[in-house]
């Protein structure tokens, strides 16, 4: 059976920049509705303050987190002069292209650490 992958990011949402990551997070969703029928659930956040923005995905796989990643990097290079990374978090089992390519989009926006959490206990109703 393959292990679902929980992605989670964090990026500063640079002053004066609000709209224009409003803009690119509604076409990124988009974008990956429109090209990836097998992602589960792809959701972006920003907090009270407006100052932070929150992904949050779950990818059936890590086949299917290698596809967004390829496919996606145009689109997150976009977010570049508009946030800073803080962190990326995955949750699973990623793939060790996974894990480099997303040290890859962490330095490019900003340098965030990549930590990877692998399961110790748990279950998933994912299909139902």
């Amino acid at each position: 059976m393959t292990e679902p992958i929980f992605y989670i990011d964090r990026s500063d949402i640079l002053d004066g920049s609000l709209e224009e990551v409003r803009v690119r997070m509604r076409d990124l969703a988009a974008f990956a509705e429109e090209r990836e029928p097998q992602l589960i659930a792809y959701h972006f956040y920003v907090d009270e303050s407006e100052s932070t923005m929150s992904v949050i995905a779950v990818h059936p796989d890590t086949a299917s987190m290698e596809l967004h990643l390829e496919i996606g990097g145009p689109k997150f290079r976009g977010f570049g002069p508009f946030i800073r990374m803080r962190s990326i978090d995955l949750y699973g089992r990623p793939s060790p292209a996974v894990v480099n390519q997303l040290r890859q989009k962490a330095e490019m926006l900003g340098g965030a650490p990549v930590t990877v959490h692998t399961i110790e206990a748990g279950f998933s109703h994912l299909n139902g």
